[in-house]
């Protein structure tokens, strides 16, 4: 409170609001296990090649660091081999089965939502593909974004205005409007404007294939803010 006995108020107020995706990403993993190394990777590679071109044919590109925002994209980002192991009762121990396991990792992101169901039949083709995470996210420009934080600020002036009446006041201006955690040390989240991910329900054609489905997502526009009210004069106890 000032010298002048206007006092003022500090808020935090949030908005949500549901918004169609912008696009998915689905995460998946091809595997196969075989009595060698070399069989087993050049298995994993025909798997791959035959993915591959199987999206190709949907419009689908290799993902690179000028693929912006293109329809649909692909990205096999990591490769691994496994020897198989299991434990013998007789010894306790830990046994080489003689198998080799290789597995790839692969990513598709889809911004041409209407190409799910077409993806989703590629995916469930795939022998050896399993797919374990469907995301649907929203872009940080997203036209939804400033009508969510405006509501929020709305809200912190109604909060402030709640404040400045329990006392007898108005509010007169405001001083700070920040994301939360600018105005003061607190252990309010970082990311406290978001949009919320959400996993598909399963389903699809084989087991392990999710339904392409969009799922809405909900942006979340959290603010602090500080208002200045007019002088108070409290009553004697």
């Amino acid at each position: 409170m000032t010298s002048e006995g206007s006092p003022l108020l500090s808020v935090r107020a949030e908005a949500r609001q549901l918004v169609a995706p912008d696009y998915a990403v689905v995460d998946g993993l091809i595997e196969h296990t075989t009595g060698s190394k070399a069989e087993a990777v050049g298995s994993v590679t025909g798997s791959l090649d035959r993915l591959t071109a199987d999206l190709a044919g949907l419009g689908a590109e290799p993902f690179d660091e000028g693929a912006g925002r293109r329809p649909l994209t692909w990205s096999a980002h990591s490769w691994s081999t496994r020897e198989e192991l299991y434990h013998d009762k007789e010894t306790m121990r830990m046994e080489r089965s003689g198998q080799v396991t290789a597995t790839v990792a692969l990513r598709v992101t889809v911004r041409d939502l209407d190409a799910l169901d077409g993806l989703s039949g590629v995916l469930a083709a795939q022998t050896g593909l399993s797919v374990h995470g469907v995301t649907w996210q929203v872009d940080w420009d997203n036209p939804a974004w400033p009508q969510v934080r405006a509501a929020a600020i709305r809200a912190a002036i109604g909060k402030a205005r709640d404040y400045a009446a329990a006392l007898g006041a108005t509010v007169h201006h405001v001083e700070h409007i920040a994301d939360a955690g600018l105005l003061g040390a607190d252990t309010a989240p970082h990311h406290t404007v978001r949009g919320m991910a959400f996993r598909a329900s399963g389903g699809g054609d084989q087991p392990g294939t999710p339904a392409l489905t969009p799922v809405p997502q909900e942006l979340i526009a959290t603010i602090e803010a500080r208002f200045r009210a007019t002088g108070v004069s409290l009553p004697d106890a």
